[in-house]
């Protein structure tokens, strides 16, 4: 009897997977226990529920990078990677802050250097030393071919600087306009200006005074806090690119890393079919 069951299973089988028009030739072998294994192995009874559930709410990599690109640690929150997230932004937030800290204080140490140059160094004194040692200077030249003063007193800037480029050797520079950065710059750089400081008492240009010694102190702590906040905008610059590429990979490795399919497993037994609960998981590290 139940050799007659299982040969009429096999004929319904049969007729079923021709009416479902299958493209693949079945081969029967004449024993029952191996079709019967093949025809239920390869048939998928239309009330057979599968269940499938794949990984949702895959991670863009690119949405990823431009989050992290535009604020760093987006990407990583977006990637669902809060502690890199986190560090992230507050490496942002520092590099911001001593950016702003530092080039405010550079901007406030200008201010100072510049009004003690105001204060202590004058163009016109610089010009009358360099006129009255003209013949040390350089003995080929006339000071009477240089109308270097206005007739209200002031300085003649053209006239100034002709005489700066006829001296030559030692006078180096042409002083640049009053307020031009070069202005602060070459007075308190280089000897040629030093007969400009207020407490200068020298026949020898190379004599500097203390004065000149102190303001050039002071523009050199200008430029070093000016340095800082150079390289902390570099800093920022280099947190998003890090951020970015971060990003990208913590995407990427999210819709790697876990793997989990589930489904309903049937087993074929030899004249009956069961179903398993089967759970697949791959983790990758």
């Amino acid at each position: 009897m139940k050799t007659i069951h299982s040969a009429l299973l096999i004929i319904l089988f049969v007729s079923s997977i021709k009416a479902q028009n299958f493209n693949q030739q079945k081969y029967f072998t004449g024993n029952l226990n191996t079709d019967a294994k093949q025809v239920l192995s390869d048939y998928i009874e239309p009330n057979n529920p599968q269940f499938s559930f794949s990984q949702e709410n895959k991670k863009s990599p690119v949405l990823a990078g431009v989050l992290s690109l535009l604020i760093p640690g987006a990407g990583e929150i977006y990637a669902e990677e809060y502690l890199k997230a986190g560090i992230f932004i507050a490496i942002e937030a520092a590099v911001i802050t001593t950016a702003v800290i530092y080039d405010k204080k550079g901007n406030d140490k200008t201010i100072e250097f510049q009004n003690y140059a105001d204060e202590n160094w004058s163009v016109n004194k610089y010009a009358e030393w360099t006129l009255t040692h003209l013949p040390t200077l350089n003995s080929s030249l006339n000071a009477a071919d240089f109308n270097v003063f206005n007739t209200n007193g002031s300085v003649n800037w053209g006239e100034l600087n002709r005489l700066e480029r006829a001296i030559g050797k030692g006078y180096s520079h042409s002083l640049p306009p009053y307020g031009d950065q070069q202005y602060f710059e070459l007075i308190g750089k280089y000897p040629q200006y030093s007969a400009g400081w207020n407490d200068f008492n020298s026949d020898d240009y190379h004599d500097v005074s203390p004065n000149f010694l102190f303001y050039a102190g002071e523009r050199g702590k200008a430029n070093d806090l000016y340095n800082i906040s150079s390289k902390a905008v570099i800093g920022i610059y280099i947190n998003h690119f890090l951020s970015t590429l971060d990003a990208v990979w913590s995407a990427t490795n999210y819709n790697k890393n876990l793997a989990v399919k589930v489904r309903l497993e049937n087993i074929q037994l030899t004249d009956y079919t069961e179903f398993v609960p089967t759970l697949y998981f791959t983790y990758s590290f």
